[in-house]
């Protein structure tokens, strides 16, 4: 049996104001500090600083820019890693990139792969080329973007023979629409199930620049597809979760899937 603690990670649930870095850092600063109970992992929405805005050349931040210092100093105030993704650039180009910030101040990235063609994302941005697996606590944790989970050959869990997956925990940080909601919870669990890994999905609320409504919908659910925490459409929220590795490894030994999985490259 593993030795690894419970994971606590906190599902943050906000509206954000359209393209104002300065307004959105104000506002989650204030709702932070109202988190008074114990966390491992604070979770933030996609474009946490911006909302989903297709003008990264007037909003785009360098490295170790505001929004990433303002990541680093919250993570040493709560003592704990925080998350989510901003609008960055680097060497000319532009990233719908996440970020993953410890206590310490020690930061690893993700740049989105799947640039939402539908918005035009794919015209403005540069996709990302690789997955990262993170570590919190013991937990192998593997961190996505929003338009990632229609994808599951992007996120699928590598089995080895040993019966252990790559990853214990799967993150999506969105601006999903509320008129797509049914796909988002329905992938969700769709992603847990196939996984056998807890997924995290924390979407914003309220209507952005465009007139696009977004209901939220954050949800934390565990390797059989059940809901752990759900938050209330619409709403602001804020709620933490304990996540069980013991729970997760037990279930794995007794449903092994991982021994009949497809071996497969992505190129």
């Amino acid at each position: 049996m593993s030795l690894k603690t419970d994971l606590r990670i906190t599902l943050v649930q906000t509206s954000l104001v359209w393209e104002n870095r300065d307004a959105n850092l104000a506002m989650l600063s204030k709702k932070l500090d109202g988190i008074a109970e114990q966390t491992d992992l604070i979770v933030l929405p996609e474009m946490f600083t911006t909302g989903f805005s297709m003008k990264p050349e007037n909003l785009a931040e360098p490295a170790n820019g505001p929004a990433l210092e303002w990541m680093r100093k919250t993570a040493a105030q709560k003592k704990c890693t925080i998350t989510g993704s901003v609008i960055a650039k680097e060497n000319g180009n532009y990233f719908n990139r996440l970020y993953w910030v410890n206590a310490s101040g020690e930061v690893q990235q993700y740049d989105k792969r799947h640039l939402f063609r539908m918005a035009g994302e794919h015209n403005h941005y540069t996709g990302g080329t690789k997955n990262i697996t993170v570590e919190l606590k013991g937990w192998r944790i593997r961190p996505q973007i929003c338009y990632d989970l229609r994808f599951p050959v992007w996120s699928r869990n590598a089995w080895t023979k040993n019966l252990e997956a790559e990853y214990d925990v799967l993150i999506y940080v969105a601006n999903w629409p509320e008129r797509r909601s049914h796909p988002w919870k329905s992938l969700l669990v769709a992603r847990a199930i196939e996984n056998q890994a807890y997924v995290i999905g924390v979407n914003r609320v309220g209507n952005d620049g465009n007139a696009i409504s977004h209901s939220g919908d954050s949800a934390a659910i565990d390797f059989k597809g059940e809901l752990l925490a759900n938050m209330i459409p619409g709403k602001e929220e804020i709620t933490t979760c304990s996540l069980s590795y013991a729970a997760l490894e037990d279930f794995r030994k007794i449903f092994p899937v991982g021994m009949d999985a497809d071996e497969f490259k992505i190129m």
